[in-house]
């Protein structure tokens, strides 16, 4: 291990498993920590399927990071080998329970993307597995962690807001194109609602606690895909400006499997209802909308990663927008790292391009990730947390596949309700009664 600068600690020797548009931008948030000299990683490995993935993260990494160059290894097993104490799983989600486990196996802390799983069964078996380790397992959940979603929070929990009533979140865009990879349009792989919701199903729970049960219609309006990054066009979609490259790859147009619409209902343990549209087929204008509303007020919130000013009501006639809302809380503090790479404890809307912000947020990501590991506690979004963003979406979309049938959380993390996920069970090889 080496000194991280200005520090007495030593460096984690860290591997990142899954070379492509995932692990890139992880790898960019790993080099925005290193700028601030709040790093508490050495890169000792990369390990991915394609030896030409691999080699060129490794290339990006000894230039991003200014370090030594980080060894290509094929497979998990090699990872001790190396050196690395620690890992970041960033593949395609049907890998990243059965590498999570394998990797905790071998004595290694684990930050894994969501979904932990792509499956309830396939992240139960995970817990199965992994149960009575001390290792360290971090869910990658990077929305929560955006300064204006803190912020919230800190509404919620202080009672500016009242008692919480109604949370509310509608979304749509992209027609017919392909968001981002050809994966996220096929059920076994992981679709588009399933990708978007447990971000979105972590922050319900995030701002409001535990939802209970949900009632849902879901829809496939665009059963053919359009690629255009294949014939030369711009992409449709490349957060973080990586997938490029792989896009050119992929087929024009191709057959969707996965189910791209869906509108809910949910009931929260507190008494709360949600409603919640998710429209990755809207031919019209891009649209988004977030609220929490309480017995005092309302605040309506900005997509993440925006950087754009929350909007505060009170009593329906006092507005407060952006640092206008600190004097309403004055303990709202950011943790240290967020603080440092956002310009101030108290950021509440920050003039920085997407690209920019999604580097940041997995840099407080890794800042976590690191602090656990040094602190041995438990990180903030754990298996528990993740879990249960797979239940809740899971109840939705559960519900939507039965026309609309009331679903509860606590059915799908039995089991008890899971003819949606049937196929990808078998798909992916995971037991009816795993």
């Amino acid at each position: 291990m080496t000194p991280i600068e200005g520090c007495s600690m030593e460096r984690i020797p860290l591997a990142i498993v899954g070379c492509g548009g995932m692990g890139t931008r992880h790898l960019y948030g790993l080099a925005e920590l290193e700028r601030a000299s709040l790093n508490p990683f050495e890169l000792v490995a990369v390990v991915d399927v394609d030896p030409g993935r691999a080699e060129r993260l490794a290339d990006e990494a000894e230039s991003w990071l200014g370090r030594r160059r980080p060894s290509r290894c094929v497979d998990v097993r090699q990872l001790v080998k190396a050196g690395a104490t620690a890992v970041d799983i960033t593949t395609v989600p049907r890998f990243h329970h059965s590498l999570a486990a394998e990797a905790i196996a071998l004595g290694l802390d684990v930050m894994v993307e969501k979904p932990v799983g792509l499956t309830i069964a396939a992240a139960q078996q995970l817990a199965r597995e992994i149960r009575g380790s001390d290792r360290i397992l971090s869910v990658a959940e990077n929305f929560r962690r955006d300064p204006t979603n803190r912020l919230v929070k800190e509404l919620i929990d202080t009672g500016v807001l009242g008692q919480p009533r109604y949370f509310h979140q509608s979304s749509g865009g992209g027609g017919n194109l392909m968001a981002i990879s050809m994966w996220r349009h096929l059920k076994d792989e992981s679709g588009i609602l399933f990708d978007a919701g447990t971000h979105y199903t972590d922050m319900m729970e995030y701002y409001l606690g535990p939802v209970t049960s949900a009632y849902a219609q879901m829809r496939l309006f665009e059963p053919i895909r359009y690629n255009p990054a294949a014939t030369g066009g711009t992409p449709a979609s490349n957060p973080g400006g990586v997938y490029g490259q792989s896009q050119a790859a992929m087929p024009a147009e191709f057959e969707a499997t996965a189910e791209d619409a869906l509108y809910a209902m949910v009931n929260f343990a507190s008494g709360a209802v949600g409603q919640y549209a998710e429209n990755r087929a809207e031919h019209g204008r891009d649209t988004w909308a977030r609220s929490v509303h309480g017995s005092a007020g309302a605040v309506e919130i900005p997509k993440d990663r925006s950087g754009q000013p929350l909007v505060l009501t009170l009593d329906r006639t006092h507005t407060y927008t952006g640092a206008e809302i600190l004097p309403l809380v004055p303990d709202f503090q950011l943790d240290d790292a967020t603080a440092a790479l956002f310009g101030g404890g108290q950021a509440t809307a920050y003039g920085l391009d997407f690209e920019t912000v999604d580097r940041l947020l997995l840099a407080v990501e890794y800042a976590e990730f690191g602090s656990c590991i040094g602190s041995r506690t438990r990180p903030e979004v754990g298996l528990e947390e993740g879990l249960r963003a797979i239940a809740v979406c899971y109840a939705m979309m559960e519900s939507g596949a039965a026309g609309g049938a009331i679903v509860t959380v606590d059915d799908v993390l039995d089991g008890s309700v899971s003819g949606y996920q049937a196929s990808i069970d078998a798909a992916i090889e995971i037991g009816a009664n795993a």
